[in-house]
């Protein structure tokens, strides 16, 4: 049993600060979002991932508690980082809010004691920017306390993969670093692999994420070539995976949204410029993926003979279906689009239900059209009747 603080609860903390406790340690949850502490310590999920259920089981055991203010007391033996890493209003990555939860865990920090950070970052960060930053505001030399990155593998509402079953990337400041984090991890996870350094770990995370990013723009344009000559998509889709080897199925969506594939590829990219190199396939994958809302704009003129002063439902704005994360929904492009050619938009989530101070509208037949941006499986589209509907996971 150790004593763990987990900076950050939500779609990355919470599920590890409950794998934590399952496994008998001692979990402190720090977010500075008291309104997320409150709701966690009363019971209730704030993702759809974790059940309430299973919040109250953490806390009925008593050795998990939350906390709004990130500070934590000699005891602590293991500290992990799990918050967010997004993109800036230039579309640049942005360490801001890590930066500023390293500050912050660096105030207690105490010799002995393991420091790991789980946000996405690029190749050299945890050695260049956050060790310092930590030997600044503890005041304790390189040595004296251990620091480890381990990149986050959180799918939400995933049902086959999961922090016990995922395998988990870990690697260290010095061997000894890596080691302890390693012997951490494995009292709940079933497989953890070392890197030989922080930055093979780091650029792994951005590969993997990457890979996906690529891929997801590559099949967008196979489904506008499939569109232009009238087959479905999907059929040939399900034609290509009978090959049982070198062939792995993407489907056509309105783009790419959430945490982690619309921004891990442009923390690599960014890295590759800084050091005078090129990856010139995320730049093409980034322009075609924020292109996909136009082109669906132009569709759906098509199909309503022009947009000024239709109305236009467009269902599901969450990045993924049956979440309610909107973080970097490509829906959001689509609904702008949409407003700038002079159709009148609505939007319906009920998994989201308020969005940039709206609120969602329910579905009826009062539509000239509707966008199917996330399929929620709750999703009643009869309810619709004779509207004419644009999927975008289809043959978009």
């Amino acid at each position: 049993m150790q004593n763990i603080v987990i900076v950050g609860q939500g779609y990355v903390g919470l599920p590890l600060a409950l794998a934590a406790v399952d496994a008998g340690h001692n979990v402190v949850g720090l977010d500075i979002d008291s309104r997320k502490t409150d709701l966690i310590s009363r019971g209730k999920s704030p993702i759809e991932d974790i059940l309430d259920e299973d919040i109250s089981a953490a806390l009925a055991t008593n050795r998990y508690r939350l906390n709004s203010a990130i500070n934590f007391d000699t005891s602590t033996e293991v500290i992990c980082v799990c918050v967010p890493t997004p993109l800036n209003q230039e579309h640049k990555p942005d360490l801001t809010i890590l930066e500023a939860a390293v500050s912050a865990v660096s105030q207690s920090l105490k010799a002995g004691m393991l420091v790991i950070i789980e946000s996405t970052i690029q190749p050299g960060t945890t050695r260049e920017v956050i060790l310092p930053l930590l030997e600044k505001g503890s005041g304790l030399a390189r040595g004296q306390f251990f620091l480890a990155y381990s990149p986050e593998r959180i799918d939400p509402l995933n049902k086959k993969w999961n922090v016990k079953n995922t395998p988990k990337l870990v690697s260290g400041l010095t061997h000894e670093s890596a080691k302890k984090a390693q012997s951490f991890y494995n009292t709940f996870i079933d497989n953890t692999v070392i890197s030989s350094s922080l930055e093979i770990a780091e650029t792994a995370k951005l590969l993997e994420n990457t890979f996906r990013f690529i891929n997801i723009s590559f099949i967008n344009e196979v489904a506008m070539f499939c569109n232009q000559i009238g087959i479905d998509v999907k059929e040939v889709i399900a034609a290509a995976s009978t090959k049982p080897y070198g062939f792995m199925p993407f489907y056509p969506s309105i783009g790419v949204g959430g945490h982690c594939i619309p921004v891990d590829p442009i923390y690599l990219s960014s890295k590759a410029t800084e050091i005078g190199s090129t990856i010139s396939f995320i730049d093409l994958a980034d322009k075609i993926n924020r292109g996909i809302p136009q082109y669906l704009i132009a569709r759906a003129g098509k199909i309503t003979n022009g947009l000024k002063g239709k109305k236009i439902i467009v269902i599901g704005v969450s990045y993924k279906p049956n979440v309610a994360d909107t973080r970097e929904t490509p829906v959001e492009d689509l609904i702008t689009g949409l407003q700038e050619q002079g159709a009148m938009v609505f939007w319906h989530d009920d998994l989201v239900k308020e969005w940039k101070g709206e609120h969602s509208t329910q579905l009826s037949q009062k539509f000239d059209l509707a966008i199917i941006a996330t399929p929620h499986d709750y999703l009643d589209l009869s309810v619709l009747g004779a509207v004419p509907i644009l999927d975008t996971r289809g043959s978009i």
